[in-house]
């Protein structure tokens, strides 16, 4: 598989950052109780992503390591302003219906987080087939949540009546608690597959990040790349532990 095919598959499949990772829960529970509302959250989202990780990427040997942080919010504010103007100008309703949560991208878990792991150490195009990736995961995820609770909580799917006029719409699944039992049924089957897919020896456990070279916080102890990259504390010790064993064998 190509990097660019690799990045889509990781951030659909392997990395969902809603089945998988768990972030951007406030807006997957909040907006989710329409189709429309998820796919058009999880659609600027996408757009968010993708092009802040391109310039974060373009700009990662000017961008100094102590201000990343705030150059990275500068960039993905400054995109989310121009997606909010353009809602507000062409798809007024739907902004209206994601109301706050359009703004609060800015500080979006999955967005800031794709920034500091993959975008800040990658070349512009595996990084932006990253955040397309990542942000098509987060759109099927919010549409699919988005689905259940409008077919089982109005009988409708996008706003068309898709259920007999006898069904009696559950209406907990478009107040707040429906959220939490769609994601954990949604939760329940991703693992469910998943579990079929290892025995089968087709595991897609392992998480694909990209390294971002912050090895004192890595969990991956496995990694052959491994090292201190702040200080190179760990290369200057292992020599040193060495020359302390053989002096204690002699």
């Amino acid at each position: 598989m190509n990097k660019a095919g690799e990045r889509l598959f990781n951030g659909l499949v392997k990395e969902n950052p809603t089945l998988v990772l768990m972030l951007g829960m406030c807006p997957t529970l909040a907006v989710t109780t329409s189709a429309v509302n998820g796919f058009g959250m999880g659609a600027t989202t996408l757009v968010v992503l993708a092009l802040s990780n391109l310039i974060i990427s373009l700009l990662r040997r000017v961008i100094p390591k102590r201000v990343r942080i705030p150059a990275f919010i500068v960039i993905i504010a400054s995109f989310v302003t121009i997606v909010q103007l353009l809602m507000q100008a062409y798809l007024y309703s739907l902004n209206k219906a994601l109301g706050v949560y359009i703004p609060l991208i800015v500080v979006n878990c999955i967005i800031l987080g794709r920034a500091e792991s993959y975008a800040y150490s990658n070349p512009p195009i595996p990084a932006l087939f990253d955040g397309i990736g990542m942000g098509l995961g987060f759109t099927v995820a919010l549409t699919c949540i988005g689905a259940v609770r409008e077919l089982l909580g109005a009988g409708e799917l996008f706003g068309l009546s898709v259920m007999p006029d006898s069904y009696e719409p559950a209406l907990i699944f478009v107040l707040a608690p429906g959220a939490f039992f769609v994601l954990a049924a949604l939760t329940a089957l991703q693992n469910f597959v998943k579990a079929r897919l290892r025995k089968a020896g087709k595991p897609y456990d392992k998480i694909g990040s990209g390294c971002s070279e912050d090895c004192m916080s890595c969990s991956d102890k496995g990694c052959s790349r491994r090292f201190y990259d702040a200080s190179g504390e760990e290369e200057q010790a292992a020599p040193a532990a060495g020359a302390a064993s053989q002096k204690e064998k002699s």
